[in-house]
């Protein structure tokens, strides 16, 4: 893949999401799979910046396209890149990643059951815990929930009847406080489970209550100045205020099942489908449906659940969908859940559909524009060709002056490139120069301030300049342009405002273009826009000259007080139907009076 061709294809279209991306070659064979806390930053990285690394230069010159798969947060991502790499093993992970999987805590299927850490699942009807992608901070959190909950790390049979027989003897584990001795009927079996039950909530994120004796306990310590059981005290509570264990890319409880959600609008439909394997995601895809006949939305996700679970030669037996849709496959057991575990994948699955909406809709956008551009690019070499230009007027710019009734003189210009507006360049003009109303000085001065200051600052000229208004307007407009020296680097044109013909300096005849020809449409809407500029910055020119004509210039009154009366009475008018009492109420008695009676004199 050509960076260019990322650049203007894919970047646009990736989201500022958490995630894995999947790169793939020509033959669709899945090369790379990358986890990101931001997947545009991520994947942008491998095509914008310089590689050194000859490795990654020879992936990058093999990747063909990109697919993702969006996650709720960075630990997801973590996971989901680990079971993608452990189900596909891409060729550039291989060297990159070892076979191991992240721990998870079990709860072993046993009497007095042992709570600890391991990386093997087995099939024993023992509940596991997680995955969990910061080892470092489970194996804090394990050692800390010993102290607070000890229980046995021993492998003996704990049963009633060899408890009550007396086979087994207290251990060292008892006399140092990490055990309360069940082996020996110290402890029995449903206060042992009240602890296995309290643990099991902290480690699933239920951690109020510990973190609240843990919180006073640290404040104890504190005040005994025993500070250093205070630091380990204090580094407890923050593994567990840190502790995020609550995962939808893995879930060993669900085991094998397919996951399918859809969106739609008024033309199209929007389907993510997701493949877990001993409950962990190892296929994600979304797909497009073009509707044709209205069809339903169960209809849609019956055609699209039929088409993609033999290609993904899914043999799952249960399938979880937002709800019921009629299927020809026997005894595929349809969840519909409404809360839990299930619950969180169907809504992954639905994140990614709009996030594979967006998508589609920003790269339909970006073909539109680009159609758009090449349109426009004709229009352009109609446009030098009309106007016998040397090149084509990729840079075009628009001037219009301003006034009303004879009072706020101010002038716009705005700029076009490649044939679409270019606010960045946008200018409003004060005229400085001249005294009372004259467009033609006006229109001098404006264009002389903006093409000396082009100058003056090294940047490129316009290849065409168009000035609204006729031979008068133009004629002052050529003035400055022969001050300074540009006559023959642009070309200048006026714009008569009724006819929409096209006059050249020195010409006795206008060139007349086609009416509703392409090169006009595109002047007249430059016109327009120049025109919408202008007038906004001249209704709030005018607006802030009234204030100041009608308040600022009563005397003793200032700025200040002027606003302080408009933001309270909204307009002059209303200020001038106000009694003095009512104006004192607002400004005070003397500056109410200097006011009232500048509106009132006769009074």
């Amino acid at each position: 893949m050509i960076k260019e061709h990322f650049q203007a294809e894919i970047a646009p279209t990736l989201p500022h999401l958490p995630g894995v991306y999947r790169y793939y070659d020509a033959g669709k064979k899945l090369l790379y799979v990358g986890k990101a806390k931001d997947l545009r930053k991520r994947v942008s990285s491998y095509f914008v910046k310089k590689i050194e690394n000859a490795k990654t230069n020879t992936l990058v010159n093999q990747i063909d396209f990109v697919e993702w798969t969006v996650t709720n947060n960075e630990h997801e991502a973590f996971l989901l890149e680990n079971s993608l790499i452990k189900h596909f093993k891409p060729p550039y992970n291989i060297s990159l990643k070892d076979d191991k999987t992240y721990p998870y805590v079990v709860v072993k299927n046993e009497s007095f059951p042992r709570v600890y850490l391991t990386r093997r699942f087995v099939r024993d009807g023992s509940e596991y815990l997680g995955p969990y992608t910061n080892v470092s901070q489970v194996y804090v959190l394990m050692d800390l929930m010993k102290k607070v909950f000890p229980m046995r790390n021993c492998k003996l049979n704990l049963t009633k009847e060899n408890i009550q027989k007396g086979k087994f003897n207290k251990c060292l584990e008892y006399h140092l406080g990490n055990c309360k001795a069940p082996c020996e009927g110290l402890q029995t079996e449903s206060d042992y489970l009240k602890d296995v039950a309290q643990l099991k909530q902290i480690i699933k994120g239920n951690v109020s209550q510990v973190l609240s004796q843990l919180k006073q306990q640290m404040i104890e310590e504190s005040e005994r100045m025993e500070f250093e059981q205070a630091h380990l005290t204090k580094q407890a509570i923050d593994s567990l205020q840190n502790f995020h264990t609550k995962s939808s890319i893995t879930n060993l409880r669900i085991g094998d099942a397919d996951v399918a959600s859809i969106i739609d609008n008024e033309v199209q439909a929007y389907v993510n489908y997701m493949v877990l394997v001993d409950g962990t995601i190892v296929q994600s895809k979304s797909i497009q449906i073009e509707k044709k006949l209205e069809e339903s939305k169960e209809d849609l996700l019956a055609y699209a659940i039929a088409y993609l679970r033999p290609r993904f030669q899914s043999t799952a037996k249960e399938i979880i969908v937002p709800f019921t849709i009629n299927t020809e496959e026997e005894g595929l057991l349809q969840t519909m859940p409404l809360g839990g575990d299930r619950k969180k994948l169907l809504d992954l699955s639905y994140k990614n559909a709009e996030e594979f909406m967006r998508q589609s809709l920003l790269k339909k956008k970006i073909n539109m524009d680009k159609t758009m551009m090449r349109d426009m690019n004709m229009v352009l070499e109609q446009l030098k060709e009309e106007l016998h230009l040397k090149e084509v007027p990729l840079h075009i710019e628009c001037f219009d002056n301003s006034n009303f009734q004879g009072a706020f003189p101010v002038a716009a210009m705005v700029c076009f490139k490649e044939g679409l507006p270019y606010k960045k360049e946008y200018r409003h003009f004060h005229i400085k120069t001249v005294e009372g109303i004259n467009d033609f000085a006006s229109m001098k001065e404006i264009v002389y301030r903006r093409y000396s200051r082009l100058l003056k600052e090294n940047k490129p000229l316009p290849q065409l300049v168009i000035i609204d208004g006729g031979k008068g307007q133009l004629s002052a407009a050529m003035e400055s342009i022969q001050a300074l020296d540009l006559v023959g680097k642009m070309t200048v044109v006026g714009l008569a405002k009724r006819e929409e013909s096209i006059f050249f300096p020195g010409d006795s005849e206008p060139l007349q273009l086609e009416y509703n020809g392409s090169s006009l449409l595109l002047i007249r809407r430059i016109r327009d826009e120049v025109h919408r500029f202008g007038i906004t910055f001249h209704r709030d020119v005018r607006s802030k000259g009234t204030i100041k004509n009608e308040l600022e210039s009563i005397p003793g009154i200032g700025q200040k007080i002027a606003e302080t009366l408009l933001q309270r009475y909204r307009s002059v008018n209303k200020i001038k139907t106000m009694t003095e009492r009512e104006l004192t109420m607002t400004i005070g008695a003397a500056k109410a009076r200097l006011v009232w009676n500048w509106f009132h004199p006769e009074e």
